[in-house]
């Protein structure tokens, strides 16, 4: 019976490092697409150090698993494939790849119809539904990767001249011919690869598709007598997850992408051609390089300086107009504002970065924050600095709105011109609606239950036509997304809701985020662009209190009630009980040694904290007011896995009368 089978149609590579989650998601794509198919899967893993053989053998028993001891890279990775691959089409795929149930079946019925195509590409969207323009390329030359490097392809995305590497003026949703294909998704029949050759392991990250794409593009096609050429395929769409690379802004990508187009040329060019390619290659990565230093001192050393400088022009223009127009009397002398002023600054900028301002991502609220937090902090010193040395608390204070306001125009731009990257501010705390059938919705809360995450859950979306029992039906998306205040869909693909269903879904701009689950595995995946890694979601709780930033905001909020405590003594000595015990307490905040708010009850598996003057039932400690202790357990778990800032503020105002214990 064996010999009655049809011969193998497909052999599907995938070379794997550090990426087990996002590669579960992908073989259970590939599995649903090979359905019909005589077809073979071989994961090649480059020694990954995240257990990735181990946690995925007993998953997936009819994938082929290769093990290397070592990093041997991409390409040599994939010739390992190859070498035992037996189908009449080889897929070279990422790992970080998402294929919908018909993808393998089209590819291949056009590789059929088309006798002359040695390879295909397909188009490949992020995990936000943008097109990817790596999906087609044009050969590397000097002019193309010169409009590349300094940014001119961008600048005119659709010009046939600037945009070449791009091939922009071609239409992403029309097949057309190619020079080059990306390795993420590279269909190529097994006899062109047996003829060519596969990729070149001199290619150890960068360039290896070109290489072959070039070389595919060489080879005679004995159907037609002609060459072979490599087809951009538009009938259908993959999700890939990472781009290009998810550093491909940085140097280091610049260089090693380059340095590879240049050993490229000199590969298939030669001659002047490819000295005059490698001139102005280093020209590029020169100017480049520069641009990339100036921004990295902008933003990781002279954002400071460039703040210093706002900040202390701010506070001249505003003790100018003070001592001008409001308080023109006041004429303090020129030694105290010559004195007071860089030091005010200073502590401007010491206070903006304890509370966060200089965090790696750029948050306008935070900066708001940060600033106000300033501006408090130096009115406080300000209060306590020797008579003969002030000069306007007016000064301080406006001075420091204006600051604000113009430090976060400057963000602004710095942001708009990507120099410094922004997060929204609701990222982390989005609210969820998960598309799903009843079964694959349970599994889906569990998930987000573990990872601590099940209260972002608005509720269900059915996948079919009737909303029975959910929130609506997918065809009503749009009308939910207008009237539910969601931030993220998470699509939960099972045998009702397909990932071609999910990838049309995905087509349609929506201002939404997205993730990936199909039924029965343990992860979630998603990526917001291919500027940002993949995210992937394990079953576990996420403490934010036990995150520096939130620490910090912590201890930037204990200091600060002990600055306004200590500018109003006289009034709280009066209002609380204890006053003596409450004076200890504040120095004891102050110091570090203390918190304002702290856990009911001792733990050691919640994220630690100093022990508070008050806990965070709002009550003294010891003072439990008839609560259980798993009671208590419960809302410290709570307190440590949600905190914000202005949980303590909540709580120090409630519980007020207890501060002196």
């Amino acid at each position: 019976m064996a010999a009655n089978l049809p011969a193998l149609q497909l052999s599907v590579i995938i070379v794997n490092y550090n990426v087990k989650l996002f590669l579960e998601q992908c073989l259970c794509s590939v599995q649903k697409a090979m359905a019909g198919l005589q077809a073979e899967v071989i994961v090649v893993d480059n020694n990954s150090t995240d257990n990735s053989p181990e946690y995925l053998e007993t998953k997936f028993p009819w994938v082929r698993f290769i093990c290397n001891t070592k990093n041997v890279g991409f390409g040599k990775a994939n010739n390992q494939g190859v070498f035992l691959a037996k189908g009449e089409f080889i897929l070279f795929l990422n790992p970080d790849t998402l294929v919908p149930e018909d993808c393998f079946h089209q590819c291949l019925d056009f590789m059929h119809q088309h006798k002359d195509a040695g390879a295909l590409g397909i188009k490949m969207i992020d995990g936000s539904g943008i097109f990817l323009p790596e999906s087609k390329r044009a050969f590397p030359s000097p002019l193309t990767s010169f409009f590349k490097l300094t940014g001119l392809s961008s600048v005119f995305p659709k010009s046939k001249l600037f945009a070449r590497y791009h091939l922009g003026h071609l239409s992403k949703n029309e097949n057309n011919e190619v020079d080059v294909l990306a390795g993420a998704f590279m269909l190529v029949r097994k006899k062109v690869v047996d003829e060519t050759g596969a990729f070149d392991e001199i290619f150890f990250m960068y360039g290896e598709d070109v290489d072959l794409s070039y070389r595919v593009q060489k080879a005679t096609c004995t159907a037609t007598g002609g060459n072979w050429k490599n087809y951009y395929f538009a009938g259908s769409s993959i999700i890939h997850f990472k781009g290009e690379s998810t550093k491909k802004g940085s140097l280091n990508y610049v260089r090693m992408f380059y340095q590879a187009m240049s050993l490229f040329v000199k590969k298939h060019y030669g001659g002047g051609k490819a000295r005059v390619f490698n001139t102005l290659i280093q020209i590029a990565i020169f100017l480049r390089g520069m641009l990339t230093a100036v921004a990295q001192f902008i933003k990781w050393i002279g954002l400071p300086l460039i703040d210093a400088g706002i900040i202390l022009s701010c506070l001249i223009v505003v003790k100018y107009f003070w001592s001008t127009y409001v308080k023109p009397g006041l004429k303090p002398e020129p030694v105290v504002i010559q004195i007071s002023l860089p030091v005010f600054t200073l502590l401007f900028i010491m206070a903006g970065s304890i509370a966060g301002l200089y965090d790696k991502w750029y948050r306008p609220l935070r900066a708001l924050y940060a600033m106000m937090v300033a501006i408090v902090i130096n009115l406080a010193v300000y209060s306590l600095v020797n008579e003969q040395y002030r000069f306007s608390r007016g000064t301080i204070l406006f001075g420091g709105i204006l600051a604000a306001l113009s430090i976060i125009l400057f963000r602004w731009i710095l942001v708009q011109t990507k120099v410094i990257s922004n997060m929204d501010e609701n990222k982390e705390y989005q609210q969820t609606m998960i598309v799903a059938t009843p079964l694959a919705f349970a599994e889906s809360q569990k998930m987000m239950q573990a990872a601590g995450r099940n209260e972002r859950i608005l509720g269900r979306i059915s996948p079919g036509n009737s909303s029975e029992n959910s929130i609506g039906s997918l065809n009503q998306l749009d009308s939910l997304l207008e009237n539910i205040p969601a931030k993220e869909l998470i699509f939960c693909i099972d045998d009702t809701m397909s990932m071609k269903q999910v990838i049309e879904v995905l087509q349609q701009k929506r201002n939404v985020r997205y993730k990936f689950h199909y039924y029965q595995t343990q992860s979630l995946v998603g990526s917001d662009s291919k500027e940002t890694t993949g995210e992937t979601l394990l079953p576990q709780i996420q403490y934010k209190i036990g995150q520096p930033q939130y620490l910090r905001y912590k201890r930037v909020a204990d200091v600060v009630w002990c600055l306004l405590f200590l500018l109003s003594v006289p009034l709280h000595l009066l209002l609380i009980r204890r006053r003596g015990p409450f004076i200890a307490n504040l120095f004891k905040v102050l110091a570090g040694k203390r918190t304002w708010v702290g856990y009911n009850l001792p733990s050691s598996t919640l994220p630690p904290v100093k022990p508070g003057i008050i806990t965070c039932t709002a009550r003294a400690v010891n003072n439990p007011q008839g609560l259980t202790p798993e009671s208590l357990q419960t809302i410290d778990f709570w307190y440590a896995r949600d905190y914000e800032w202005t949980d303590d503020v909540r709580l120090i105002i409630k519980g007020y009368k207890w501060l002196g214990g």
